[in-house]
This record gives structure tokens, sequence and C-alpha cells, in this order.
């Protein structure tokens, strides 16, 4: 997902062109997806996610800036939709339904998306989900996206020393839990 890529689709976009959304859609999906797997279970709400970060990729493409990445750009409303997300689901889960809330999530059913779910072992998921979401998204836009720190403290707009803080903190809950894990299956660890 390439911003010099899509310029030309950008600015047909931005004109009103359906094809071209179409276009940006398809190009930037898997990658969008993906992100948003690693940091939110649940497939209804995933799909729901991305139904709103797509949604708001064309009402805010008025404001997108083409000197800047356009790969950052649709990562920070991503990142701000699972946020949004978040906080919505806090709220229902204080307000309403706490048990059902609590309930285990059953299987994801194979979908049209299979691929993103066999790139994505389970045991990183299961590493992953031992994090909180502070140092999850640091993780997942470190490795999986390449941001750099400064990268990274720019979209989530909090201090680089945080960043580099959460980031520390979340390796070394991950070799913590890798260990564990290891430990539980009678393997070496994965994680070093």
């Amino acid at each position: 997902m390439q911003g010099s890529d899509l310029t030309p689709w950008l600015q047909r976009l931005k004109e009103g062109d359906k094809e071209a959304f179409r276009y940006v859609y398809d190009r930037t999906v898997d990658n969008v997806y993906r992100t948003v797997a690693l940091l939110v279970s649940g497939r209804q709400d995933i799909e729901d996610i991305m139904n709103e970060i797509y949604f708001k990729l064309w009402l805010s493409l008025p404001n997108y800036d083409p000197n800047r990445p356009f790969r950052n750009w649709l990562h920070g409303i991503a990142i701000r939709q699972v946020q949004d997300w978040r906080r919505r689901k806090w709220r229902k889960f204080r307000l309403f339904e706490r048990q059902k809330m609590l309930e285990i999530q059953p299987e994801h059913p194979r979908t049209d998306r299979v691929i993103v779910w066999n790139e994505t072992t389970r045991e990183l998921l299961e590493l992953l989900n031992h994090l909180s979401y502070k140092l999850r998204i640091v993780v997942v836009l470190r490795y999986y996206h390449e941001y750099s720190l400064t990268e990274i403290s720019e979209l989530l707009a909090v201090p680089i020393g945080t960043v580099k803080s959460r980031h520390h903190q979340a390796l070394k809950e991950l070799r913590k839990h890798s260990v564990e894990l290891d430990l539980e299956k009678g393997g070496d660890c994965f994680v070093h």
C-alpha cells in the first residue's frame, strides 16, 4: 500500500469517482483488515470497524494532504476508529450487559478473508492478547507495519518517550508470556 501508487486514484476519488473508491479499497483493505484484526477480537466487530474506516476515509478525503504519506493517514483513521470502538464498547460494558460481554467469543469461522488468518499464527495472537491495548498497538505498528518509533508517536499523538516506554514494556511482557507458553507446550522459546 504505497500512497504514490494511489495518487491519481485518490484525486479521482476526491472528485467523487466510485470506481476510484473501489480501486483504493481493493489496494488497501487487506492491510487495514490485518491491522484491525490484530487489535480487536470478534469478527463482527472487525467488520463493523472496517465499514467505519472506509466511510471515514470517504468523508475525510478532502482533508488529506497529498504531501504526506497516504499509508500513515489511512492507518491514523484506522487507529482512531479502533479507539472509538473501544470507548463505545467500554460504555456498553459498564452500562448494560456485563455478563454477556464476558462470555467467550466463538471460534472465527472461515471467511473470504481466510488469508489474513493464515498469515497470523494462533501463537502470535495469543501472545498479543496478553498485552494491554496501549502496548499491543505499539507492537502492531512497529513490527507489522514497520513504523519508526517517531512515526508511532505522531500516529498515536503521544510523546516519543511514552512510545519507547510502551515498546520496551511490550517486548518484556511478550518475552515473559512466550516463555510461559513455551513451557506449557514443552518446547523452545520463540521470542528471545
